[in-house]
């Protein structure tokens, strides 16, 4: 399946491979009123996806006891 325009955008930008020009298109996207729902849905599952992996690398790390 192929990626969405925003999606692939959002991608770059996370990897540090953003061109100005994409860039550009990113931020005109983000800037409209209301954001795009494309874009608000991607965002959201990429915040969900980092929350989710927080709390498994906590579960999984041993707490350090303060002594």
């Amino acid at each position: 399946m192929e990626r969405s325009r925003p999606e692939h955008l959002i991608d770059k930008l996370l990897s540090n491979e953003l061109s100005k020009e994409e860039l550009d298109e990113l931020l005109a996207g983000l800037g409209e009123k209301e954001m795009s729902p494309e874009y608000s849905t991607i965002l959201e599952h990429y915040f969900n996806q980092l929350l989710n992996e927080n709390e498994q690398q906590t579960v999984m790390t041993p707490q350090r006891l303060k002594v």
